[in-house]
């Protein structure tokens, strides 16, 4: 684990594999953020710069949770969470946007369990990232 204190408790045995997150972000200072507090707090962190190379990175090597930001170059969030929820009906995905509420209320809509309003709460995406990957998966 990182030295850096996330404001998450996390008990020594809770987590029986590590969990690999992808990252979709095309800001490069909120991508490398995320990817710090995430590998600290015990995650495997890939990372993708746009909709279309995180599409490509989860079909590659798929993940137990995609983060994407919805406005982005290429192929935008909302792209995102339709391709992966029509090809993988059990992904886990959660959205993030500065743009308006109603925004992220359409990436509910699209597929996302979670959204999350920019600028981040950290300390509350760290607690949601965890009780998502804490649940039982359904099969």
């Amino acid at each position: 684990m990182g030295d850096r204190d996330w404001g998450i408790p996390v008990e020594s045995g809770e987590v029986m594999s590590v969990a690999t997150i992808l990252i979709i972000e095309d800001q490069a200072s909120v991508r490398k953020l995320l990817v710090q507090m995430l590998e600290d707090a015990g995650y495997q962190v890939r990372e993708a710069a746009n909709g279309r190379l995180g599409l490509e990175q989860f079909r590659a090597h798929p993940a137990d949770l995609v983060l994407t930001d919805l406005e982005m170059p290429e192929m935008n969030g909302w792209e995102v969470i339709v391709a992966l929820t029509r090809s993988y009906a059990d992904v886990t995905i959660m959205a993030m946007s500065g743009m308006h509420p109603d925004e992220l209320q359409k990436a509910t809509r699209c597929g996302a369990q979670r959204t999350f309003q920019k600028p981040l709460d950290l300390a509350a995406l760290l607690q949601a990232i965890h009780a998502e990957l804490r649940q039982p998966q359904l099969n």
